[in-house]
């Protein structure tokens, strides 16, 4: 190995002079001597396929498009929030977090403005949906890149409510059919499975649209008006506690959002709120997921919308937003990211191995050739635009996003079916709604 010295340099070893003078010429080192490191911070995926992809693919693009080394940090989505908060207490931590539902609401001061990016990416790809632009602008600014939207449906056994009545891929319209249906069912051993439990997607996705379905909401218009505490709410909270002992699995208090999952892929439930994640992993060991008969799994499953209440028929479709977090050292090689990421040619791919789960922020995704492939799906192409989004009647701002977090909704509904007459569930909801909003 020959020795680097002065003279070596002088004497003109071709390579090692060119190398010099290119340095010299442009008066930076070269790109592998100055690459930066991303930290990206995200959820652990409910399909393993694209954390892989994220990883083992999508990670050597980024070093080789950008000259970005990316750090990529999965963890259990329940958990973001306590590590945000840690990060920013610290001044220390991921470049860029993908965060859930509204919660970059809370940390609006602690982030960078991203608007340019947001802005392009809208413009270029089809326009938000309105579920991505309430939880990532704060009405002046984008403090979030919109990432992608998880679309919420009910995955059911065909079969099992065939044998209840519900035939040629029907599923009840209303709540009092789905009560009635539930309760035949778990007659059978084969009750609904739904959280009622401090968890990040299916419980609000669950509470929030079943409280509008009854014509119950949070506050006003205006944002800052409190009237959970109406009769319409708590009929919704007297329905709920015979709903729950009549039709679901009781246990679902204590559940998180990986239990339903469970529960419908051993046969112990026959209807849950949920993304395609079942679904996808039934497709995915077809020969591991069998039915009671032996068949396979996931031809006996079906998707349908949640029923409709005395105020109409309403979803929530759980977003997830990427924040530039504003202690980061390296704001601008993290920036260079999320626009290369969001690109797409390299989103495509990712998207791709979704498979369905999420669909993009952008309504130009609802274009892909994708959904030509798998009927079973099509309930989620379109999902992401009937979604409402916590705060209803006003806007997803900051104090709703902190109303998520405390899970009240979704406690009114907890304490009633634990026991708590209806009237008093919905006063001491509404007293803690009153402690953020006033």
């Amino acid at each position: 190995m020959t020795t680097v010295t002065r003279r070596n340099v002088l004497k003109g070893g071709t390579a090692l002079v060119g190398g010099m003078a290119g340095i010299l010429a442009t008066g930076r080192a070269p790109a592998y001597a100055q690459a930066s490191t991303v930290h990206w911070l995200r959820w652990t995926d409910f399909v393993p396929a694209s954390d892989q992809l994220l990883r083992n693919e999508i990670a050597k693009e980024c070093e080789k498009a950008l000259g970005i080394k990316l750090n990529l940090e999965t963890i259990n989505a329940n958990d973001i929030q306590a590590r945000v908060t840690s990060a920013i207490q610290s001044g220390s931590g991921p470049d860029v977090v993908c965060v859930l539902n509204n919660w970059g609401q809370l940390y609006g001061e602690s982030v960078m403005d991203v608007s340019d990016l947001a802005e392009a990416l809208g413009k270029s790809q089809g326009g938000f949906y309105e579920t991505s632009r309430a939880v990532a602008n704060d009405g002046k600014k984008w403090i979030a890149v919109p990432w992608c939207i998880v679309g919420l449906q009910i995955a059911y056994r065909k079969s099992w409510f065939a044998e209840i009545g519900y035939t040629d891929g029907k599923f009840p319209q209303t709540w009092e059919e789905y009560r009635e249906a539930g309760k035949k069912l778990k007659a059978k051993g084969r009750p609904i499975g739904q959280t009622l439990g401090h968890t990040f997607g299916d419980a609000p996705s669950f509470a929030y649209p079943y409280l509008w379905s009854w014509g119950g909401k949070e506050v006003e218009a205006d944002g800052k008006t409190v009237v959970l505490n109406s009769p319409a709410t708590v009929e919704s909270v007297k329905f709920m506690v015979g709903f729950w002992k009549d039709a679901h699995d009781e246990g679902g208090l204590a559940w998180d959002d990986s239990n339903n999952n469970r529960a419908f892929l051993s046969g112990t439930c026959s209807a849950t709120l949920n993304g395609a994640s079942i679904y996808i992993e039934a497709l995915r060991k077809p020969d591991t997921y069998k039915t009671e008969t032996g068949g396979k799994l996931k031809d006996d499953i079906l998707h349908a919308a949640l029923p409709k209440g005395p105020g109409g028929q309403f979803s929530y479709h759980v977003p997830f937003s990427n924040l530039l977090m504003g202690y980061s050292k390296n704001q601008d090689a993290a920036k260079k990211f999320l626009g290369w990421i969001h690109s797409k040619d390299v989103y495509d791919k990712w998207f791709v191995s979704q498979k369905g789960f999420s669909v993009g922020p952008t309504t130009d995704w609802e274009k892909h050739k994708l959904w030509d492939d798998d009927p079973i799906m099509l309930p989620y192409k379109q999902a992401a635009r009937t979604g409402r989004f916590a705060g209803y009647e006003g806007p997803s701002t900051r104090k709703a996003a902190e109303v998520v977090t405390k899970y009240i909704i979704i406690d009114m509904y907890a304490k009633a079916v634990q026991g708590m007459p209806a009237e008093d569930a919905v006063k001491w909801a509404e007293a803690e709604l009153k402690k953020v909003y006033v």
